[in-house]
């Protein structure tokens, strides 16, 4: 660890123009990359007192050991380096934009004498158009096969090409009028590069005018009764028609927009593009977004533009982008420059539009859940983080099984706790178990409750012979205990285990605020590595036990607002209130309902009906004066 003072630049030195910083560590490596308006103002920022600087920063500012910067002429410029850069180095403290290169693109490589159709994916290349993405594989195949119907261009690769040359003989495909077989001189390299135009501006979304000249070639070789000629453009054009109507119509004719969304959380967020033209979905790409050092909304927007364009043609950026937050000035004024006319950028707050961003939420948390699932689920990446448990939590052993407690409760009532259990970092969920808690005054006291309960049993289980134990979840002790909370909530778990007797069970506590570990006997919380499999591995545990907790929390609630609502009713008892609650949907649609409609519900006859009716509406009943 670094002093910050030590290499602290004097204030006078450093320049009020815009420019771009590079923090290097002791081995000169770059860890953060930034951009200021004014280098001193923002410089200045870094180094103030340590316990004033956020935990994520500090930790950033104690890591290096020296700092750099580089005077631009204007934001523009700065944000232009500062991409660069980011790019070359890949510092570590700087937000990471993950995109998954899975999506397959539908490309049109216009640099080649004659231009082909391909799927493509990974990196993009020089001159080459790409369309897309698309969320499935098959779509791109069949929208490829329709298009060649339409469209006759290109689709094999150079070395198939070269033998059809040599040879003078096109393959299948040129046999079946799915390709105009420039490879045999069939076609002109002018009359096949202009069929690739007209791919590119069917699946750019601007179809029209081709749409308009097949009906008029149709039209006219039926008026010269030339049907074999009309039969072709007629063909043509369905297949043209079925490409087009394969992508939602989400917004008006003639409207191309991008529309970004944003689900945000601590450590990581993610987000999705929706890529609207002519008012139909033609692409979607989503990104994973990690964040080790804390960015606010408009700086994360400004850099997914930033990620999202960096690459593109300027025909691929559309008039219209919608964003959730406003971006920095700095990044407008670059689109504009990069697409050479100009962009509006906004936030759209009604109509289709604003639908269209809502889904695009929902698209961007899935792209998250999927993140999270596909990192499960990857073998190396949970024996790196029982790896790494171990060796950062000093563990005697890798804890294969992690138990992890939670409580829930609504101001002190109804309080639940919850127990999940992970084996070789994956959730066990017939080990998972609820526990309702009557008497706990506090979280901590609850907690208590939950782990003296558990333990009790695990014990008396163990106090049996072999042969006469039970194949339950409290057979088996866990290497690492995991509490929701900080200090005071590992003390209680502790002070649990050790009136018990209990040894070799290792607790930790986990804070949710800045995903602080808490350790027995340590004054300070351990804060690990961001991007750490560990720590990823210990949120996703304690997340399931919330979630699970908060389940269980609810049900109870729901079950004491029945029992209050209805108690005292005579031959009502919870099965018929909840019933009654299903079946009506509130206590005050019971009250309106007639005795005939009451006594519809399942389990609930005549008499008991006119009882609850007249309960409701007496003088004296629950709804009287």
């Amino acid at each position: 660890m670094t002093n910050p003072a030590d290499y602290r630049p004097a204030p006078g030195s450093i320049p009020t123009a815009p420019g771009v910083y590079r923090f290097r560590d002791p081995a000169g490596r770059v860890v953060y990359v930034g951009k200021a308006k004014n280098l001193r103002a923002r410089l200045s920022n870094y180094f103030q007192d340590l316990f004033a600087l956020h935990p994520r920063t500090r930790e950033m500012v104690t890591t290096a050991a020296s700092v750099e910067w580089t005077v631009v002429r204007s934001e523009v410029e700065a944000l232009m380096l500062e991409h660069t850069w980011i790019k070359e180095f890949d510092p570590r403290f700087n937000v990471v934009f993950k995109d998954d290169k899975s999506y397959p693109y539908l490309a049109v490589t216009m640099n080649e004498t004659f231009p082909r159709i391909q799927v493509m994916r990974g990196a993009r290349r020089k001159g080459v158009r790409y369309f897309g993405p698309y969320a499935k594989a098959w779509e791109v195949r069949d929208t490829v096969d329709t298009l060649l119907g339409a469209f006759p261009v290109r689709t094999c690769a150079p070395g198939v090409f070269r033998k059809a040359e040599r040879q003078g003989r096109p393959c299948l495909l040129g046999y079946i009028d799915k390709c105009a077989a420039p490879c045999v001189g069939r076609v002109s390299e002018a009359a096949h590069r202009e069929l690739a135009e007209r791919v590119c501006a069917v699946l750019g979304g601007d179809a029209k005018g081709i749409v308009r000249d097949l009906t008029a070639a149709m039209d006219g070789a039926s008026l010269r009764e030339d049907f074999e000629s009309a039969a072709r453009s007629r063909d043509r054009l369905r297949a043209l028609t079925s490409v087009l109507e394969r992508n939602a119509v989400v917004l008006g004719a003639g409207v191309d927009a991008d529309l970004f969304s944003i689900a945000d959380e601590e450590f990581e967020a993610a987000a999705h593009v929706f890529r609207v033209r002519d008012g139909r979905i033609v692409g979607q790409r989503g990104w994973v977004i990690e964040k080790p050092e804390p960015i606010t909304a408009e700086a994360m927007v400004s850099q997914l533009l930033q990620e999202a364009y960096s690459d593109a043609e300027s025909a691929d950026i559309p008039r219209e982008v919608l964003v959730p937050v406003a971006p920095e000035a700095s990044i407008v004024a670059w689109l504009i420059q990069r697409r050479g006319t100009a962009v509006s950028v906004r936030v759209a707050r009604r109509g289709a539009k604003a639908d269209l961003a809502v889904t695009g939420v929902r698209n961007a948390r899935e792209t998250l859940v999927q993140h999270r699932l596909k990192r499960a689920s990857d073998l190396t990446a949970r024996s790196a983080a029982l790896q790494q448990l171990q060796e950062l939590l000093m563990l005697p052993v890798a804890p294969l099984r992690i138990e992890c407690y939670d409580i829930s409760h609504t101001q002190g009532t109804n309080q639940v706790g919850s127990m999940v259990v992970f084996e070789d970092g994956l959730p066990k969920k017939s080990h998972y178990r609820q526990f309702s808690i009557a008497d706990a005054v506090d979280d901590v006291s609850a907690m208590g409750e939950v782990l003296r309960r558990r333990f009790t049993r695990y014990l008396e289980q163990a106090a049996l012979p072999v042969d006469q134990r039970e194949a339950t979840t409290f057979t088996y002790p866990p290497q690492l205990l995991v509490v929701d909370g900080a200090a005071p909530q590992v003390a209680a778990a502790c002070a649990v285990l050790e009136a018990l007797g209990v040894r070799d069970v290792s607790v930790v506590g986990l804070a949710k605020r800045l995903e602080e570990v808490w350790v027995p006997g340590q004054e300070f919380p351990y804060v690990l590595p961001r991007g750490a499999d560990a720590l990823y591995l210990l949120q996703r545990v304690r997340d399931e036990a919330h979630r699970f907790a908060i389940g269980k929390h609810r049900r109870k609630r729901a079950k004491a607002m029945v029992a209050s609502d209805l108690d005292g009713v005579p031959g009502v008892g919870p099965v018929r209130a909840t019933a009654l609650l299903r079946h009506f949907g509130s206590l005050a649609k019971i009250a309106d309902a007639s005795i005939e409609q009451i006594s519809l519900v399942p389990g609930v006859g005549a008499a008991t009906a006119r009882t609850i009716h007249a309960a409701l509406h007496d003088d004296g009943g629950m709804l009287g004066p």
